[in-house]
Formats: C-alpha cells, sequence, structure tokens
C-alpha cells in the first residue's frame, strides 16, 4: 500500500516537473523574435512597405512621406560557387523616380566585398538598358550594404557613401552610382536627438527583444518594424526557414574563423621553424607565449 501512494506521489512530482518544464519552453517561445541581422528576416522585414520606406528615407536623408511607391523586384540567393550553401540573400526595390537600390545585410566577413559589390552594382546599372537603347533610359542605381561586421579598419565612421568625384577637389562627378556602407558595430553610444538614420541601424543590429522594443518607442516606423517582427516570429514555418538561415550564417562564420585560426598556426609554426625565438614571435603576432609552445610539442 505504502509502495503504491509513494509511487503516485513519484508520478505526481514527475507530471508537475514536466508541467513546469513546459511552461518554461512556451515562455522561451513567447520570448523568441527574429534579429534583423539574419538576411532572411531583413528580406521578410523589406516586404512591409511602411518599413521599407522608413529605412529608404533614412538613408537617403529624407522624410518618409518624400518616398512615394516602392517597388520589391525579384532576386534569387546568390551564390559564389556551385558547392556554396551560403550564398546572399540581396533586397532590390525600385522606386517611382526609377532610383533602384539593392540591400545586403551581412553577419560575416565576406571575401573580396568591395570588389564584389562594385561588380553587382556596376551589373545592375547596365542590366537597365535593352540592345539600341539610349543611355538617356539609365536610371540611378544605389547599393546598400548593411554590415554586422567592421569592413573598413582605422576609423569609427558607421556610415558613408561612396560616389564617383575627383580625387583632388572631392567635387561630385556622378551620382548615378552610389555605395552606401553602413558599419553596425561602429554605432557610438546611444545620443539624444539621433538621426533617423542611427535609430534604425540601431534597431536593426538589436541583439534581443528587448533591444528592439526600446528601439521600437522612439518613433512609428520603428514601432511597425518591431510590430512585423512580432509577426514573423510567431509564424512557425517562417522560424523553420529564419533557423535554417541562421545556421548557414553560423556555419560559413565558424568556416571563416576555422581558417583564420589555421593560417595564423601556419604563420607561427613557419617563424618557429625558420629559428625565430619564442618571445620575438609573440611580440609579433600578439599570441602568448605559452601557446605558442603549444605549437612546439
Amino acid at each position: 500500500m505504502r509502495k503504491t501512494k509513494e509511487k503516485e506521489v513519484n508520478e505526481t512530482r514527475k507530471k508537475s516537473i514536466a508541467s513546469k518544464v513546459e511552461i518554461a519552453d512556451d515562455r522561451n517561445k513567447d520570448d523568441f523574435i527574429m534579429l534583423p541581422t539574419v538576411d532572411f528576416c531583413f528580406k521578410e522585414l523589406m516586404r512591409n512597405e511602411n518599413v521599407r520606406k522608413g529605412i529608404i528615407a533614412a538613408i537617403l536623408n529624407v522624410h518618409p512621406e518624400e518616398v512615394e511607391d516602392t517597388i520589391l523586384m525579384p532576386t534569387i540567393l546568390r551564390k559564389e560557387s556551385e558547392d556554396n550553401k551560403y550564398g546572399i540573400l540581396d533586397v532590390k526595390v525600385k522606386l517611382k523616380n526609377g532610383i533602384q537600390m539593392d540591400f545586403e545585410m551581412q553577419v560575416v566577413y565576406y571575401d573580396c566585398w568591395e570588389k564584389r559589390t562594385v561588380y553587382y552594382l556596376s551589373k545592375m546599372y547596365t542590366e537597365q538598358l535593352k540592345t539600341g537603347e539610349d543611355y538617356d533610359k539609365l536610371q540611378k542605381c544605389i547599393q546598400v550594404s548593411i554590415l554586422d561586421h567592421v569592413l573598413i579598419q582605422g576609423d569609427d565612421k558607421y556610415y558613408r557613401c561612396i560616389s564617383f568625384c575627383d580625387t583632388e577637389t572631392g567635387e561630385k562627378y556622378s551620382d548615378m552610382m552610389e555605395m552606401h556602407i553602413l558599419e553596425l558595430p561602429k554605432l557610438p553610444p546611444e545620443q539624444q536627438d539621433e538621426t533617423d538614420l542611427m535609430q534604425w541601424m540601431r534597431f536593426l543590429g538589436g541583439k534581443n527583444r528587448e533591444d528592439l522594443k526600446r528601439m521600437a518607442e522612439k518613433n512609428s516606423n520603428l514601432q511597425e518594424a518591431y510590430d512585423e517582427l512580432d509577426r514573423l516570429s510567431a509564424d512557425k514555418r517562417k522560424r523553420l526557414e529564419y533557423e535554417a538561415r541562421q545556421k548557414a550564417i553560423r556555419d560559413k562564420n565558424m568556416l571563416f574563423k576555422t581558417g583564420v585560426e589555421h593560417g595564423r598556426k601556419d604563420v607561427i609554426l613557419s617563424m618557429i621553424n625558420s629559428g625565430m625565438l619564442i618571445e620575438q614571435i609573440a611580440e609579433i603576432t600578439k599570441e602568448p607565449v605559452e601557446n605558442i609552445k603549444k605549437n612546439l610539442e
């Protein structure tokens, strides 16, 4: 009889624990929110016309009402090679005045980024003309790189606009092709009276629900973007796609870090084999002496 009662008590405890775990899981699920730095999420976010207009207006430094009709153009997952599972998701937008904009969100360093963006911007510009059409049909093209890593070392400029200019005087030659580079990690500490661009960059770089919610309180466009993220995050199918994309990004990042690490080890081994002293290698590579000694084992 006592055993039966003990068994019942144990079963009750197990159910209670399971129930608490379930509740905790549900809370975690409820707190889940997609992050805009994952390009899949950014692309889905840009499907919202008001969000799209808000981001474009901030980059072009105009009021959102000045950005008239915007049309999402079809894009494909760009891959550098057939076996590249990562690829690049971009968002193409055409404005009412004919200007075309191409957005790319990147969280990991990509080899030859500068050359790639120049290539794809040039391609976007030249593909406007069909055979026999005149040059006056050409419209301005803008490439926007939103980067969650530092691309340009040596300064703290978080935003720059690049176009053709005279290298001596700085006088602009043509703005028919522009590149806008937004480096999220370079944003300074939060300030009073920030520009719309700074606010959008902080929102896009948000790392959790709390960050995003706080930024959403700044203005109605950011609030709509937050609400859209909330809606996307509640969609089970979208969440699966998001998580698959997030995994691909992490895998890419890990491959890059592994490659850098192997390259660093090869350099240290080469220095050791050339007869350099461990202390000299440590000074040059900024690697602790203990780590260098491990390469000798």
